[in-house]
């Protein structure tokens, strides 16, 4: 099996993906691509949070038009998200695309294929073949009597070789779907008979609640086992929480260092102050500060010391006050409505 050590590498505008690079985190934006103003600010919002690979959708020739001017406007590389019509393919790609996705099977003839594919090559511009479950090829379903990680690999393959046959080869693939345990079986697959990176996700993963959950679940699995060069966590709502939901699965999964870890207790009758309000505001707090620490916000006092002294930094609430911990050791005692400002404080003033 190919893992993630020994894929080939692709190189995205100024970053590389595959050969032991580091996963690049990315997320797609939900503006209408033609409103540069809008999908502008929303890609600056992802920057910010940490996105490093940014994918519009193209469905019009405005849209494949407008890339250029956004391009001029971020920092990280542009992808443009293309379906059905290969003259929007060639489009994105005359006007700066660092990389193109499409599903050969819906963009139509060899001739339409070839043409998207020699544009791609005349700029040096990777193809991500992406595969969805959800638009596998009929031949294909009625061979696996339905959709399979067996039949999304085979379509994969298929559309990797019909590529390779235009003889090119700076290709990424993707294998989607919203079963879990059909996505990862099916990168486990792939992976074994081929080694292009990988860009990994479960699709149509849900809202904020159910996509996280079905995200970590997939992509720990995936990950795990060494495969996948590049993620996207799928998420109905903000595409920022998308950004946030990557990291915290790469670090926790030992994969990426890097951002602050906060750690709460789930609470109990036990606790006496307002630790659930407390949690989510240092769990926001926490989000511009380029440290590699962990904050523990614990409720009472059977297990927050013991928790907190844990933690680079935290607070063990008691009835209306806590303690303020730094590197295992009790710092002072504050009232609650300190809490916070005490943790900024420290923050600002880290020194490891």
């Amino acid at each position: 099996m190919t893992t993630r050590e020994h894929t080939r590498t692709v190189r995205i505008g100024d970053r590389v993906i595959g050969g032991g690079n580091p996963i690049l985190i990315q997320s797609m934006t939900n503006t209408r691509t033609e409103d540069v103003n809008a999908t502008v600010a929303q890609i600056h919002r992802l920057e910010e949070a940490g996105c490093e690979l940014i994918r519009c959708t193209v469905p019009t020739m405005e849209a494949a038009k407008a890339l250029g001017e956004i391009k001029r406007q971020i920092s990280i590389p542009l992808i443009a998200d293309i379906h059905f019509d290969y003259r929007l393919a060639i489009a994105a790609i005359e006007n700066g695309a660092d990389k193109i996705r499409i599903n050969p099977g819906n963009i139509g003839s060899q001739e339409r294929v070839l043409a998207v594919v020699d544009a791609a090559r005349e700029r040096d511009v990777p193809i991500r073949v992406g595969v969805n479950s959800g638009s596998l090829e009929k031949e294909i379903i009625e061979k696996y009597g339905g959709v399979t990680a067996d039949g999304l690999v085979e379509s994969a393959l298929d559309k990797v070789h019909w590529i390779e046959s235009m003889d090119y080869r700076n290709l990424v693939v993707s294998i989607k779907s919203s079963d879990v345990l059909m996505c990862a079986e099916a990168y486990e697959k792939f992976a074994q008979q081929s080694d292009y990176p990988l860009h990994v996700g479960i699709t149509e993963a849900g809202t904020v609640i159910s996509g996280n959950i079905k995200s970590a679940v997939g992509l720990a699995l995936i990950l795990s086992k060494g495969i996948g060069d590049t993620i996207r966590v799928s998420l109905s709502g903000d595409p920022v929480e998308e950004i946030r939901s990557a990291k915290l699965i790469l670090r926790t999964l030992g994969l990426r260092e890097g951002g602050i870890e906060v750690v709460s207790c789930p609470t109990c009758g036990r606790t006496q102050i307002d630790l659930i309000s407390l949690a989510n505001q240092v769990e926001q707090l926490v989000q511009s500060y380029p440290l590699n620490i962990k904050v523990a916000v614990m409720g009472c006092i059977v297990n927050g010391p013991g928790e907190g002294r844990e933690a680079d930094l935290g607070i063990a609430g008691g009835k209306g006050e806590g303690l303020l911990m730094k590197h295992g050791e009790i710092i002072r005692k504050i009232p609650e409505s300190e809490f916070l400002p005490a943790l900024k404080w420290e923050l600002d003033h880290w020194e490891g």
